[in-house]
């Protein structure tokens, strides 16, 4: 673990597990952080300005990080229709044929790392290491929301409409993000995640 200054009100941690570590932070509740901001190999801690950023480095520095399968962050089922533009390409770049990625993404539970990129999206490992394939070579100006994807080690839904050069395996009906809901995103860093076919 490394714990470094981030201006004068944050602290960013860097840790073999930034999911678990974000979630023993979060349950540490530190006096004077106000946000615990998970990212692919580190954790920002948001700080109110005044905070003693020393004493909470200390703090830190001395957190039991326990793997997240410990932690209680619930689990959400997502129902995807297994169509999309990106299915057969996917197949030839695994060597799987279209029922095998379907039966790979299914298969395994996958867990959220952090979110990012829009209101609503995050970024999901943990899967078959099977469908680990690189982003398109060239984005698309446009992705319909609740298009399911795969780039490098992660998986994610499009929370809304956008651009981006996913490789694009279904479709879900989900919600990822509403404002009336509390929280509004509907995957929370920590959860287990579990696609189904419908």
């Amino acid at each position: 673990m490394t714990v470094l200054p981030f201006g004068d009100a944050a602290l960013l941690v860097t840790h073999e597990d930034p999911v678990a570590l974000g979630a023993a932070c979060r349950s540490a509740a530190f006096a004077g952080v106000l946000d615990v901001v998970p990212a692919a190999e580190s954790v920002l801690l948001v700080c109110t300005p005044g905070t003693d950023l020393g004493g909470l480095r200390s703090a830190v520095e001395t957190l039991e990080v326990r793997p997240v399968e410990a932690l209680d962050a619930g689990s959400v089922g997502i129902a995807v229709t297994y169509d999309g533009p990106d299915l057969d390409e996917v197949a030839s770049l695994t060597g799987l044929d279209r029922a095998g990625v379907v039966a790979a993404h299914t298969g395994t539970p996958w867990r959220v790392a952090f979110g990012g990129f829009a209101p609503g999206f995050a970024y999901l490992t943990g899967g078959d290491p099977r469908l680990h394939v690189a982003r398109r070579s060239s984005a698309r100006t446009s992705v319909p929301a609740g298009s399911v994807g795969l780039a490098g080690e992660f998986s994610g839904v499009y929370p809304r409409s956008s651009p981006g050069g996913w490789q694009l395996i279904g479709r879900t009906d989900a919600v990822l993000w509403d404002l009336d809901r509390d929280p509004p995103a509907l995957l929370v860093p920590g959860a287990e995640v579990r696609f189904v076919e419908s």
